[in-house]
């Protein structure tokens, strides 16, 4: 399939690119590694007049440490990501999450700030102009149904990037610039839970740096990802797990899950369930429950809800007892 017709716009400094979204609001795609927004494109899902290709502002590039902690530019690939040494020292759940993303090839050209803000997922959505239209539209393309949550008025494309659940265990904030300046949120500020309209994000604006806290450097942390294949695929279901101290003496703990729900989310009731507490078969039960609960899959991929659902529990119990398990111990 052909791309549509659209004006390329190459800024070289960050101010040149929030210009440019302003003169077009609305009219203006953001492309970084475009491994997600070209193959969506052919699919006419996004037909823009104008794309603005940031690639070339190196100052959103680059992983520095700070008083506070660690700024990671919102261009920098996953590929560094995975492989900072910093980053697999102090913040080992991210560059955990960032190494599990399709490809070494397509983490080599995707960056952070385009897993942050992924597109969400659906077998109605995702598939040619052609298909969709002999199907019927849905609500997040070109139609007013949603064709697999109950009653159909609410979107339910799945959010299914594998770095912003670990982002949300380390208590990740974000700085977004547009037109009045910058602002800076909490990740877990930045995602509303709907499908159609999954961030709070102006278009005239664009996300230009992580920030992870000194606070949450050297959490203990995995990540577990169900996928039909062992690369390539997105999640059917993901898992983040962390915390600070030992089996014996868990602070902190945060557990955060993506692909089941239309945004990631932190998973509630886990601090006073685990904290303090010694991670044994029952607390890892007792965490899983507390995920499968929060995760709410439909029919938007090719395997079951039910079956996702599971997998969320098992992979939340596995999580935990291998984050649990003696350092020495570890294979």
């Amino acid at each position: 399939m052909s791309l549509p017709d659209f004006q390329l716009l190459r800024p070289k400094t960050l101010a040149e690119a929030v210009a440019r979204l302003a003169e077009h609001p609305g009219e203006t795609q953001i492309i970084a590694g475009g491994t997600d927004l070209i193959p969506s494109m052919r699919q006419r899902l996004f037909t823009p007049p104008y794309l603005l290709d940031i690639r070339g502002i190196s100052e959103l590039r680059g992983i520095r440490e700070t008083a506070e902690g660690l700024e990671i530019g919102a261009l920098t690939s996953l590929t560094a990501v995975e492989h900072s040494e910093i980053i697999r020292r102090d913040y080992c759940v991210l560059a955990e999450a960032a190494g599990t993303v399709a490809s070494p090839v397509l983490r080599n050209m995707g960056t952070i700030g385009g897993n942050i803000c992924l597109d969400t997922r659906c077998l109605w959505y995702n598939q040619s102009l052609t298909w969709r239209k002999s199907c019927g539209f849905c609500i997040k393309k070109d139609g007013d149904l949603c064709h697999v949550a109950p009653g159909g008025k609410e979107c339910w494309a799945v959010f299914s990037a594998d770095t912003p659940p670990a982002l949300l265990c380390l208590e990740a904030e974000i700085e977004i610039a547009g037109p009045k300046g910058t602002r800076r949120i909490s990740l877990n500020d930045f995602y509303t839970n709907r499908g159609e309209a999954r961030m709070h994000l102006e278009s005239d604006e664009i996300v230009t740096r992580v920030f992870l806290p000194r606070a949450t450097s050297g959490y203990r942390g995995v990540y577990r990802k169900l996928r039909v294949r062992g690369s390539i695929d997105y999640p059917l279901a993901g898992i983040a797990v962390t915390f600070k101290g030992g089996n014996r003496h868990v602070e902190g703990p945060r557990i955060a899950i993506t692909a089941v729900n239309p945004a990631p989310l932190l998973v509630g009731g886990v601090k006073e369930r685990v904290n303090g507490k010694t991670i044994t078969a029952e607390i890892a039960e007792a965490a899983g429950d507390l995920a499968a609960r929060t995760a709410r899959p439909l029919t938007t991929s090719a395997l079951t809800p039910e079956y996702r659902r599971e997998m969320v529990r098992v992979l939340t119990k596995r999580a935990l007892l291998d984050l649990g398990a003696p350092i020495d111990s570890r294979s």
